[in-house]
């Protein structure tokens, strides 16, 4: 892998192709492998930073199979989840009963102020740099006044490359943290998973941030 860098319309086209094509192929044994993870970390982390009443309304980004949309519709807010692969939407429909809609990352189309809080875990990483500061100004667009977003990465020094036929960027804790400031949020919390134990097993970095300027 490689420091992050600017992408053309050719990569950013093979990038989504090759990414979604991947998880596609590998739906069963991607669920297989993740249905079991504790993340209920993270999905307090989120809920529990919204100050609007609830029920909330919900987006949750890369939901994948629907493991944590599943989740959130459980405890009665109304979840809606967003994927670019095909099989992981069908799957999502069918395990978590949520709506769920069909959208690349890079042609995102949200309606506006819509959401109480955006929960993007393990998703926002397979962005190319040059992008997020796009997908990111979308994501803030679509929160109603003072949403949250939740995010959490694989973290590294900020390489871009192909790893197991994903393409992905792996930021710096520091360099995360100035992306989504640069975007218009405003820091509430930051942590490094699985907690409890020492920082060189801790591969994740999540951030909880609120809608700033609203």
């Amino acid at each position: 892998m490689r420091r992050g860098r600017t992408v053309n319309g050719e990569d950013r086209s093979r990038i989504t192709t090759t990414t979604l094509r991947h998880y596609d192929a590998h739906a069963e044994a991607f669920w297989a492998g993740t249905r079991d993870h504790d993340v209920s970390q993270n999905i307090e982390a989120l809920l529990g930073a919204i100050e609007a009443e609830p029920p909330f309304t919900l987006l949750d980004l890369g939901c994948g199979p629907g493991r944590d949309l599943k989740a959130f519709n459980e405890r009665g807010h109304v979840a809606i989840g967003l994927d670019g692969a095909p099989r992981f939407c069908e799957m999502a429909r069918a395990y978590s009963g949520c709506e769920v809609w069909q959208q690349d990352f890079l042609a995102l189309e949200l309606p506006a102020e819509r959401f109480d809080g955006i929960y993007a875990n393990a998703s926002l990483f397979h962005a190319p740099l040059s992008e997020l500061p796009r997908v990111l100004a979308e994501l803030r667009a679509a929160l109603k006044p003072r949403g949250v977003l939740f995010s959490s990465n694989p973290r590294g020094q900020d390489e871009a490359g192909w790893v197991q036929g994903r393409y992905g960027v792996f930021h710096a804790p520091e360099s995360w943290l100035a992306h989504v400031r640069a975007a218009g949020f405003e820091l509430i919390d930051a942590y490094y998973r699985p907690p409890g134990l020492p920082r060189e097993r801790q591969p994740w970095f999540a951030s909880v941030w609120r809608k700033a300027g609203a």
